[in-house]
């Protein structure tokens, strides 16, 4: 996979956000779903768009290589390539067949049932790209195939010339404004941009593994990645990915921000995972870098369900935290009244939060050090 996300955001872009924003808003006044149930749609039909750009441009390439073949070789069926799904992927693009590509669904008249031709269409992409399985959304015959005209006209707006990156901000722009939407609730999924950029400042992950044990939309990958891309190298190169999410279908979306900024990864989500007390990635003296917006003061956790964990080489091999808020050497969001245990570390404290969402981690980022025993 080739990073093809910039560094910097295109001011030029934030009335296309805009604009794409209040559609999506009014398509969920005109529906009566609550944000949980629209915003995966919503982002679908955004990664849609982005995926087919891609593609076509693709295709362009392998319909130009075909009619420049020998005439013998054309005459085999040689070099034409353009309906060959590995020709797509070993450029890191997703593959899309015939009736699975935007412009088709953007045609459709609303007699066909536009919703079920899109799920169709979903599952035909997962078919054909199996890093994608189980994790486009098939929910779309909840809309009136009137509703789901007008939103594919909506995000057909997007210029199909439009650089790649940008399409990666817009996914990231809608991430923000359905988390706010949802208020309390989005917390769980999304983290504001500026936090996390915070803590890619200061764990500075160059290269190297990257564990998320509450990795919710998969922010924190996506700015270690911005942040390796500002340092003049490919982050799909330099980074492996890895992530743990609870619910499903927010591990979904992690996987599906990854897949639009050109990144993969090993996204563990679902089935009950509790990174309280499973271990999925058996992560103990395995990653070099860790990032997380854990929940917030989790009490009552179970240590009897740890206990197999302490010991040397173990998960913790100095013993079970004292308290239930324990934090070591990483970088995490936790609450102004975390203390450590038995080591210094860094505390990154409400002040800073505020301090850096007000300031937008513009040009330096300036933090209050704590060291606690």
């Amino acid at each position: 996979m080739i990073w093809i996300a910039p560094s910097e955001k295109d001011a030029g872009n934030a009335a296309l956000e805009k604009r794409l924003w209040d559609a999506a808003d009014q398509f969920r006044a005109n529906s009566g779903l609550k944000a949980q149930e629209y915003s995966a749609p919503v982002l679908g039909l955004i990664f849609l768009r982005f995926a087919e750009v891609r593609f076509a441009s693709q295709r362009a390439k392998l319909l130009k290589q075909a009619e420049t073949a020998r005439p013998s070789r054309r005459s085999l069926g040689e070099g034409g390539r353009a309906d060959e799904p590995a020709a797509y992927h070993a450029e890191g693009i997703l593959y899309l067949p015939a009736e699975a590509r935007f412009d088709y669904l953007l045609n459709r008249p609303e007699a066909e049932n536009i919703g079920s031709k899109v799920n169709a269409a979903m599952r035909d992409i997962e078919k054909h790209n199996p890093q994608l399985a189980g994790v486009l959304p098939k929910t779309y015959n909840l809309f009136t195939s009137t509703l789901l005209k007008e939103l594919l006209k909506k995000v057909s707006e997007i210029p199909a010339l439009l650089d790649y990156d940008a399409f990666g901000r817009i996914y990231e722009y809608f991430l923000g404004e359905f988390a706010m939407s949802e208020g309390q609730g989005g917390g769980e999924f999304y983290t504001p941009s500026s936090i996390v950029r915070l803590l890619t400042e200061v764990i500075e992950p160059y290269h190297g593994r990257i564990l998320d044990p509450a990795c919710g939309s998969g922010g924190m990958f996506v700015s270690s990645a911005r942040f390796v891309s500002e340092h003049k190298k490919n982050p799909a190169a330099e980074l492996s990915i890895h992530g743990v999410e609870k619910t499903d279908e927010t591990g979904r979306l992690c996987r599906l921000n990854l897949a639009v900024h050109g990144l993969e990864g090993e996204i563990k989500h679902g089935g009950n995972i509790n990174s309280y007390y499973d271990d999925p990635h058996d992560a103990t003296g395995r990653f070099d870098f860790v990032l997380a917006n854990p929940p917030f003061n989790v009490n009552a956790v179970d240590k009897e369900r740890l206990k197999d964990m302490v010991g040397p080489g173990r998960r913790f091999p100095f013993g079970l935290p004292r308290t239930d808020n324990a934090k070591d050497r990483a970088g995490f969001i936790m609450a102004n009244t975390t203390k450590s245990a038995h080591s210094c570390s860094m505390k990154i404290t409400e002040d800073d939060l505020e301090y850096a969402t007000e300031e937008g981690i513009a040009e330096e980022v300036s933090l209050k050090m704590g060291m606690e025993e």
